[in-house]
């Protein structure tokens, strides 16, 4: 499912215009994009939970190269299942 069909698909389900469902899921997007970039916990019951962790600096390899070198630390966006959602993909 591309972003197109999810406004299709919300348009039905709430019975909007897609105009209407896709201005609604770009302020939601906005809205956890926010969130997440003040560092900020997003926690949708029933969904999921999405939240910013830090990853620290760590040594890798080169596949091309093989030659060692150093990751750096960084920020990234981890994503919690809910138990409903995890109960519908079963």
């Amino acid at each position: 499912m591309n972003k197109t069909d999810l406004v299709n698909a919300i348009a039905n389900e709430a019975k909007l215009t897609k105009v209407q469902a896709k201005a609604a899921l770009e302020a939601a997007l906005n809205a956890v994009g926010g969130a997440l970039a003040k560092g900020d916990k997003v926690a949708l019951i029933g969904f999921g939970t999405f939240a910013v962790v830090e990853k620290g600096e760590r040594q890798g390899v080169n596949p091309a190269t093989k030659q060692k070198i150093t990751i750096p630390a960084r920020k990234v966006i981890k994503f919690k299942a809910g138990a409903e959602l995890a109960g519908k993909v079963k």
